[in-house]
């Protein structure tokens, strides 16, 4: 088998074993040996093969081209950008933004999409929660035991589910052993703290095995943090002045208390209030190994508590109809909003050889969540969701056939969503979904061709509303590449993708306490589709590694939450409206080692990505990320590692109606990470240094934008050890 045919049979089989459940790593082809020219890169745990793809090194995918774009975050990367909440983790990749809703609660923005259109993954199965419903929901994954993160963009990654119509995010954990273990235990710890958030973390991972071929797994995490220092006001300029505005009217009126109020807030700065987070975790699972085989369970348990930053000046006013002011003289929706939420987790992961036939193994991934949210004003009950919900998938891995190579397999969903309080927004319902899917790659010399199809059936019923729809959606995405000589990879992806509505666009009506909206869905909403189509090169050039991609998505029934300029009980409406819109981006890196001997490296890493989305009558899609670029130099020692960065974003003006647009800001960043037992790799510590110059920023795609800034000037430091 020539080296190029192995290769892609690696990227093929790796992406079957992620998308059921990876198997143990020991059942991965070895990743090819880095050249001599490519310096081992410790924080971008990447190396590069002898045709200058870059590949990843460890458990997960490599680089399918109909996947187009894999991001993986690891080792030193990982520990440097480790935040409370995934969103936040990732947001230095190109293509990558954040909600930024609060620090409790931030989820990745792929390529301008977010909510319903983004998969958060755990080790290829979802997190089953309600974080992709309402961006003040929480992810419950905590990345501060994650192994590995890969952000996967491209057609490909459809094989998840519909609405990864955007990408999706994968976090390798240990919860379930990936391999068996031949120490007597294998202990991972972490811990870190840092002043802007004043934040005190810690977290350990054991594995212990028993016999050669059990091996039983604990691990657990505690994170506490306090109102996050922000620089100057809290509040944007334009909000600023709208509240001056209306203190002056409320002065003139002769209310001058609630005009000592609204200038307070106005004035408020150097800390977000209501922005504290206290998160812990446990997970404990088992995994049992045999030749090619295995089969492993875990159990665990995510419980934060955060708040909810209020926008100043709105108050909830709602509750004046059943009593107006309560006892203590304070209106009810001027209390404090926090959420405390709670899920516990079951999951199950099994591959079976079946030998040299047709069908290599069978890989099988089953997830179970009974989740809780509570959503407290002040002391009181506000909001109680509940949810319980099931994900499966089964993947059957073909053998090589003489250049054809693929999987094809089928997964079912279900999620029971209940609601209860004053402020329940979405009635009682229940979503089931079941798919099949298939991958498909054919080697004709130096050029390949990939086919991906997944056809859906999703059901919505709510009783309590009498409502019940079925949609059924099929997506496809057929891509071909072609490598030169010197190993540079050229290819063209063409899909057409399609995603049933959710419960929360077709249903909701009522407050939001926590997003301080009016949310109003829409039950006769259709099925959204679109074409896409993404031109791509990678590989390496020299010293040079790079990865370029440009694509287009043209959507019919664009589904999306908009502001109306009205207000109902006394809160801005947002309804879920449906429109044709283009998508258009281009995002990339280059890695360029500047200087290598056998004693330091020298390189720099450019990184960029710009998005434009419109309407079809020309009106941009509402928090879409401006421009971003960012340059980092970093120089590489046996035992020292260090790196200084600028990343600037740009202002966006190309704002949807009633949006506010952002400032420009560019925040300076840096760290040093140092190994400090000689000839071992298994401590570092980190000290790093971001927005040294207390800049003030704030991200397009958060909803909270005007009054949730990012943090200002921030030190850290953080231990990792594995022993």
């Amino acid at each position: 088998m020539t080296f190029s045919r192995s290769l892609a049979l690696t990227s093929i089989s790796t992406l079957a074993l992620m998308a059921a459940a990876p198997a143990a790593a020991q059942e991965q082809p070895e990743a090819p040996v880095a050249s001599e020219d490519a310096p081992e890169d410790d924080f971008h745990s990447r190396r590069v093969d002898e045709r200058g793809e870059i590949v990843v090194s460890a458990i997960g995918v490599t680089q399918l081209d109909v996947l187009a774009g894999t991001s993986v975050v690891e080792g030193v990367e990982l520990q440097r950008s480790l935040d409370t909440q995934i969103g936040e983790v990732l947001v230095d990749l190109p293509g990558v933004s954040a909600t930024s809703f609060s620090p409790g609660a931030s989820r990745p923005v792929l390529r301008g999409f977010q909510g319903e259109r983004v998969r958060v993954l755990v080790d290829g199965i979802g997190a089953i929660d309600v974080s992709n419903t309402s961006v003040d929901h929480a992810t419950t994954i905590d990345p501060l035991t994650a192994e590995r993160i890969e952000v996967l963009r491209g057609p490909a990654v459809l094989l998840f589910g519909s609405q990864a119509i955007g990408g999706a995010v994968n976090i390798i954990d240990k919860r379930i052993p990936q391999r068996p273990l031949n120490e007597p235990f294998h202990l991972d710890l972490t811990a870190s703290a840092d002043t802007a958030y004043d934040l005190r973390e810690g977290g350990a991972s054991l594995d212990i095995p028993f016999a050669d071929r059990f091996v039983v797994h604990f691990d657990g995490s505690w994170r506490d943090t306090d109102d996050v220092e922000v620089p100057g006001f809290t509040i944007s300029d334009s909000l600023r002045a709208e509240l001056l505005e209306e203190a002056a009217e409320e002065e003139a009126e002769g209310e001058f208390e609630e005009a000592d109020e609204l200038r307070e807030a106005a004035g408020q700065r150097g800390f977000l209030p209501n922005s504290a987070t206290r998160t812990w975790t446990f997970n404990t699972g088992f995994a049992f190994f045999e030749g090619d085989s295995n089969l492993g369970a875990s159990i665990g348990w995510y419980d934060t508590n955060y708040g909810v930053p209020g926008r100043p000046g709105a108050g909830h006013h709602h509750g004046e109809e059943e009593g107006g002011e309560e006892a203590g003289g304070e209106e009810e929706g001027e209390e404090r909003v926090s959420i405390d939420l709670r899920q516990f987790r079951a999951d199950m992961r099994g591959r079976l050889a079946l030998g040299d036939g047709f069908f290599k193994a069978l890989n099988t991934r089953v997830g179970y969540s009974d989740y809780t949210h509570t959503e407290f004003e002040g002391d009181e009950v506000g909001t109680v969701f509940d949810v319980q919900g099931l994900e499966a998938r089964a993947v059957l891995e073909q053998n090589d056939r003489g250049g054809w190579i693929g999987s094809i397999g089928t997964q079912y969903y279900f999620r029971d969503f209940d609601a209860a309080g004053a402020e329940a927004y979405v009635p009682k319902n229940r979503t089931d979904q079941f798919a099949v899917f298939a991958l498909q790659e054919f080697l004709f010399g130096p050029v390949q061709l990939e086919a991906a199809g997944r056809y859906e059936t999703t059901d919505v019923e709510s009783q309590v509303v009498g409502f019940e729809r079925s949609f059924d959606t099929f997506s496809g995405a057929l891509g071909i590449a072609h490598e030169t000589d010197n190993g540079l990879r050229f290819g063209l992806n063409g899909s057409r993708a399609e995603r049933a509505p959710s419960a929360e666009e077709l249903l909701s009506n009522g407050p939001h306490i926590a997003t301080q909206a009016f949310e109003i869905g829409d039950p006769n909403l259709s099925t959204e589709s679109a074409w896409g189509l993404e031109a791509f090169v990678r590989g390496r050039v020299g010293p040079a590694s790079l990865n370029f991609a440009i694509y287009q998505n043209w959507f019919d029934d664009y589904i999306y939450l908009t502001a109306t300029g009205a207000e109902e009980d006394d809160l801005p409406v947002f309804l879920y409206r449906q429109s044709d819109a283009d998508y258009f981006g281009i995002e990339g890196q280059i890695y360029l080692t500047l200087f290598d001997s056998s004693d330091v490296t020298l390189a720099a890493d450019l990184r960029g990505d710009y998005i434009k989305a419109e309407l079809a009558d020309g009106t941009p899609i509402p928090r879409i990320p401006p421009l971003s670029l960012l340059g980092a130099l970093e120089a590489q020692t046996s035992r020292i590692d260090g790196r200084v960065e600028v990343q600037w974003f740009d202002s966006q003006n190309s704002v949807a109606p009633f949006e506010t647009p952002t400032d420009s800001f560019a925040h300076v960043n840096a760290s040093i990470a140092w190994k400090p037992i000689v000839g071992q790799d298994n401590v570092t510590v980190l000290l790093q240094a971001d927005n040294i110059f207390d800049a003030e920023g704030r991200r397009h795609a958060s909803f909270t934008k005007d009054f949730v800034p990012l943090a200002g000037r921030n030190f850290k430091l953080s231990v990792r050890a594995s022993f």
